[in-house]
């Protein structure tokens, strides 16, 4: 009932019968069993227990993680010497298989016999029967946990027992019948309903799936005893991919881009520069904080106490919050070349609203040239309807257009950081683009006074230009990184670190532009929470308390100094780049994505979220950042001799990171 994969699944009906009354009645055909016993948890499954009673079947409670245990007790209490074991994923379970299984355990006294142990029989069908005096032994010698969720392991692969497997006559061992996910759910009801009860045996179904392919087609293939060894973050993953398109919410967190099968997947809570997952197992995270979110660390104690205090006193009402005003206020102070702004939740949507602006106070002149990652809406994405890899080198690759009216082509255009000429020569060619968006700087700085050039180049053409900050806004200074380079935009874009953690992303911009912005319909409902602004005035002044963009400058500086040298000691041949507090490396080589996931996965067994990317917030002490040295020139050691001897392939433990929207999808 609490499977992470698939809840409550023991209660599905299909045909009006529960998977346990389907299995029950499937099993009752059997000519060898004794009993049916049901050994279940106790905890969280009251209505499993209620279902069980009002069905008079025959069960026993034990504990829910120690499956094992549980296992030897209801042996015991119902004086089984000879146990078959069927689990409760298994609905097609063939009692001819059970009764076949039990002959050949009598007859050669065996302490073990299964179709598992050198599978031929489709996933789902497994059985296995083992002695009570096994049953103790796997209980005395069991260590690992999975061992004792799993009940059979310790037997199963020790040679002390006498052990014996039977085959099929073809091997089906790839097919999957179980009942772990969603998906599985489908393919098995499809199955049940072509047939008039549930009495139907293996070589029925096998003659259903070839004469029906679109049937055969449902079946979830994947690894078998998946389930074995998989942390409850990735088992709830999975479940995650059959309810929700992608997985989640945010490209950047998916598991595809840090560790297949393998990421912890979802966090319990966090604190500082720590992340504790599902199943308690803390990290520390040396990778994305949130994907810039959390400059001053999680759950920041300061900004947290200033947020729950105005919670206690309502964050919304028919009424405005006060704190929208002020936090446009302490903006403006920071950037007063501004006048005016308009607050939003999320980064993509501020994006969108600052086009809207801009379009609105050009009129007629309202093509876009952008350089650089601005969000998931039409208006940008619009730039690969006039060819499929225009987005390529603006952060994610392969980034398909699907969904974005055909008429928005030439509608938006790319140019390249610090590639003035191509640039000017993009505008010169369509005079009917009236803004430039782009962000001030991602991986490399600008060279030849490129912005400079940027403004002045906008200037003459009367183009609106918009930053892009929602990144690097307050990681080099209190504020936009643009105050760095001295170029004043008609526009600016703040979010991710304003509120460390919490919702909030701010246009700001001259008056000329910005009061267009009441001229067209801009508005939403949770634009006006409170939440939002009181966590952005509470870190912008805790930032300013301890200059918070100076801590993680010099701490991004450490990081890339250290990771130079160990690129020189172990000739790893890195390539360096991006702001010192936002810093990222490559490899120079054709396996660059092999070995990114070989060292998250082996600092991944160090404790670390590491990747080749590094967030710094000021939670990074100097304590994290030596011992993540430490560890980290172990993997990158390793790393080199492998590479020398072309055997990374090898160490990888599961498949290889994605690279790009495409291979996402």
């Amino acid at each position: 009932m609490s499977s992470t994969r698939l809840p409550g699944k023991a209660l599905i009906k299909i045909k009006n019968l529960t998977i346990v009354d389907i299995i029950y009645k499937r099993l009752m055909n059997s000519k060898k069993l004794d009993e049916i016993v049901f050994a279940i948890p106790s905890e969280k499954n009251k209505q499993l227990k209620k279902h069980l009673m009002k069905k008079k079947y025959k069960f026993y409670e034990g504990s829910e993680e120690n499956v094992l245990l549980r296992y030897l007790k209801a042996a015991k209490e119902f004086n089984a010497s000879e146990i078959v074991r069927v689990t409760g994923d298994c609905p097609f379970v063939d009692p001819e298989l059970v009764d076949k299984a039990l002959e050949l355990f009598k007859k050669n006294k065996f302490d073990y016999v299964s179709n598992t142990l050198k599978p031929t029989y489709p996933d789902g069908l497994d059985i296995e029967v083992f002695s009570l005096n096994a049953l103790k032994l796997a209980n005395q010698k069991a260590k690992n946990r999975s061992d004792r969720e799993h009940v059979t392991p310790v037997i199963k692969y020790s040679k002390r027992f006498k052990k014996l497997n039977f085959k099929n006559n073809i091997n089906l061992s790839k097919m999957n019948w179980t009942l772990d996910e969603y998906n599985d759910l489908n393919f098995i009801k499809n199955i049940f309903m072509k047939f008039k009860n549930i009495y139907f045996n293996t070589g029925d179904i096998i003659q259903l799936l070839e004469k029906n392919k679109r049937i055969k087609n449902l079946q979830n293939l994947k690894i078998r005893d998946e389930g074995y060894g998989m942390k409850i973050g990735q088992k709830l993953w999975r479940r995650a991919q059959s309810l929700i398109p992608g997985g989640n919410m945010l490209i950047s967190k998916r598991e595809e881009r840090f560790l297949p099968n393998r990421w912890p997947n979802y966090f319990s809570k966090a604190k500082g520069c720590f992340v504790w997952g599902l199943d308690g197992k803390k990290y520390i995270d040396i990778s994305l904080m949130g994907v810039g979110t959390n400059i001053l660390g999680y759950a920041n104690s300061k900004i947290d106490k200033e947020v729950n205090k105005n919670i206690m006193k309502s964050n919304m009402s028919t009424l405005n919050c006060p704190e929208e005003v002020y936090l446009i206020e302490e903006l403006i102070k920071l950037h007063p070349w501004f006048q005016m702004g308009k607050s939003t939740r999320s980064g993509g949507e501020a994006n969108a609203v600052a086009i809207r602006i801009a379009r609105a106070t050009q009129k007629k002149r309202e093509k876009i040239a952008i350089c650089g990652y601005h969000g998931w809406h039409d208006w940008y994405v619009a730039a690969n309807l006039n060819g499929k890899e225009n987005l390529d080198t603006h952060l994610l690759t392969g980034i398909e257009p699907l969904g974005v009216p055909r008429v928005l082509k030439n509608s938006t255009f790319t140019f390249d950081y610090n590639n003035f000429k191509q640039l000017k020569k993009l505008v010169n060619k369509n005079k009917d683009i009236g803004i430039i968006k782009m962000e001030v700087m991602r991986n490399i700085p600008p060279k030849n006074n490129f912005l400079k050039k940027v403004r002045k180049l906008a200037d003459d053409k009367k183009i609106i230009l918009i930053f892009d900050e929602c990144t690097s806004g307050f990681r080099e200074t209190n504020g936009g990184l643009h105050k760095k380079y001295n170029v004043k935009p008609d526009l600016a874009i703040f979010g991710k670190a304003l509120g460390n953690g919490y919702p909030i992303n701010v246009i700001l911009g001259k008056e000329k532009v910005m009061k267009n912005a009441s001229k067209t319909f801009i508005s939403s409902t949770f634009w006006s929470d409170r939440i939002g602004p009181t966590a952005a005035l509470k870190t912008l002044d805790e930032m300013k308390k301890i200059q918070s963009w100076k801590m993680i400058t010099a701490k991004g500086k450490k990081v890339v100094k250290f990771w130079r040298k160990m690129s020189k000691k172990y000739k790893l041949g890195l390539q360096i780049y991006g702001l010192p507090s936002l810093c990222t490396f490559n490899f120079r080589s054709k396996d660059n994505q092999k070995i990114k996931t070989f060292i998250t996965q082996e600092m991944l067994k160090r404790g670390y979220l590491a990747s080749n990317s590094v967030y710094l917030s000021t939670s990074h002490t100097n304590k994290i950042l030596k011992n993540y040295f430490i560890n980290l020139e172990q993997v990158f050691k390793k790393c080199s001799f492998l590479l020398k001897n072309n055997k990374i392939s090898k160490y990888l433990e599961g498949p290889v990171i994605t690279a790009g929207f495409r291979r996402l999808n």
